[in-house]
């Protein structure tokens, strides 16, 4: 049996579903839309923004024609191509020879040229940058901690540069809770180590915590190198690039701690605590660490000794596909209570499993059942929650957890929705359209969306 037959087997087609659930009654929908206020920076300024952050560093210690290693990420952050050749750009002007390397842990497969095409389907690439991209595996050790003597290890590429300046959006992360989690600090310790340096830090975590393994690295890597500051980047709601600033190696937790609560209040949420069923249309690493951002769903099922969130409480997960730039790792699957077949056939298992093994969130990547068709998905997840009328059910779909401006919404949700001012019902609900049993209508993010350079408008409301 090929791999193929191997997945056709454990997808359920939809007849056996509606024998075993019987007659399930399926919610209308309409489409509400997040009110919200954004001070984005215009797009025509965001280079000049990135320069100007770059600039701010402590650059003088660092020699005339000096080696910037400018570390960059696999996370699908707004503008990024933008801002790192503004400060390629920058540094190119003040004399210095700037270079990218991939700080992406054990992202890409964790080969060489697995991670170059993971920075190259953000679009960062040697032409569009302006300077040469140095992507390899290989790490030095520069250190051990204190008290666990636990290896430090750094790309070593950057290593061997004059000065490190890692590229980064601050927000919170899907694992765990602490003064930093997800942004400059975390791509120093995890993103520059490669793979051997994610699965250490990973390993001990087990039971030293993310929360404090971070902050203390950090500060041992800040000592032992040429580390000049980094680029601190927020978002606001709508996925736009809402600041960038140049974060100097004094204060460098305290900053980015502070810039992590700022994080926390912008960050995109869905608007409900209390959901029946979610669906959603796609899960991937640019999304979220764990495809599905944790914050969002409220689910943290495969972090060890890290306790999940306590809203939203959501008594079913329907993920429908995996986004084009995971390129098959699914990671966080395991949130899910059923997917669609189309997810399941785009898994790549090694490149999956290999994330999953250097992160140690085995679970993550556990495969849901998987159904034939959307009506199936829906009828699984509507008829395992309990008695509840098609007028009263609490459904959403959403695009992922990371667009959540424009949702379809069920009746009982498109009511409440006209009680609040923070939300507006743009199309009222009517019945599902299934074109051979999966969703007619388009993600909701595409249904009127503005594109993302519309909205760098300045002050606007959604």
């Amino acid at each position: 049996m090929d791999r193929n037959e191997s997945r056709r087997s454990l997808i359920v087609p939809e007849e056996p579903i509606r024998e075993a659930c019987g007659e399930t009654q399926l919610p209308e929908l309409g489409i509400i839309e997040q009110v919200w206020e954004t001070d984005s920076i215009p797009h025509n300024k965001i280079a000049e923004h990135a320069a100007e952050a770059f600039g701010s560093l402590p650059l003088d210690d660092v020699p005339e024609g000096g080696e910037i290693a400018l570390g960059v990420g696999s996370r699908g952050i707004a503008n990024l191509k933008t801002i790192v050749a503004g400060v390629v750009a920058e540094a190119k002007d003040r004399g210095y020879e700037p270079f990218v390397f991939p700080a992406m842990g054990s992202h890409g497969g964790a080969t060489d040229e697995g991670q170059r095409e993971m920075l190259a389907s953000l679009d960062v690439i040697e032409s569009t940058i302006g300077c040469e991209i140095r992507s390899s595996m290989e790490v030095v050790e520069v250190g051990r901690t204190a008290e666990r003597d636990v290896p430090v290890v750094a790309d070593s590429n950057a290593v061997a540069a004059d000065a490190i300046v890692p590229i980064n959006r601050i927000k919170p992360h899907t694992d765990f809770d602490g003064t930093v989690e997800s942004g400059l600090s975390k791509m120093l310790v995890i993103g520059m180590g490669k793979q051997r340096g994610a699965k250490i830090a990973h390993d001990w975590a087990v039971d030293w915590s993310l929360r404090n393994m971070i902050p203390e690295i950090t500060q041992q890597l800040l000592s032992e190198l040429p580390v000049v500051g980094g680029i601190a980047i927020l978002e606001d709601q709508r996925d736009d690039t809402a600041l960038l600033e140049g974060v100097p190696p004094e204060g460098f937790l305290d900053r980015e701690a502070e810039l992590l609560e700022t994080a926390y209040d912008v960050m995109p949420k869905l608007p409900f605590q209390d959901i029946d069923v979610l669906v959603i249309d796609g899960q991937g690493k640019e999304i979220s660490g764990q495809g599905m951002d944790t914050n969002v769903i409220g689910r943290r099922p495969f972090a060890i000794q890290e306790p999940e969130p306590e809203l939203p409480a959501i008594k079913r997960i329907y993920t429908r596909t995996l986004t084009e730039t995971t390129h098959g790792n699914a990671m966080g699957m395991g949130s899910a209570d059923f997917v669609h077949a189309d997810l399941l056939k785009e898994i790549e298992m090694p490149t999956t499993l290999i994330n999953a093994l250097t992160a140690s969130t085995t679970r993550g990547v556990r495969i849901p059942p998987a159904v034939e068709t959307d009506r199936a998905g829906m009828i699984a997840a509507l008829s395992t929650i309990g008695i509840v009328s098609p007028e009263e059910v609490r459904v959403l779909r959403v695009s992922d957890t990371m667009h959540l401006q424009r949702l379809y919404a069920s009746t009982a949700l498109i009511e409440e929705a006209r009680e609040r001012d923070d939300l507006r019902v743009v199309e009222d609900p009517s019945p599902i359209d299934f074109e051979s049993g999966d969703f007619a209508a388009p993600s909701p993010h595409q249904t009127d969306e503005p594109t993302r350079s519309d909205r760098n408008c300045g002050g606007c409301s959604g």
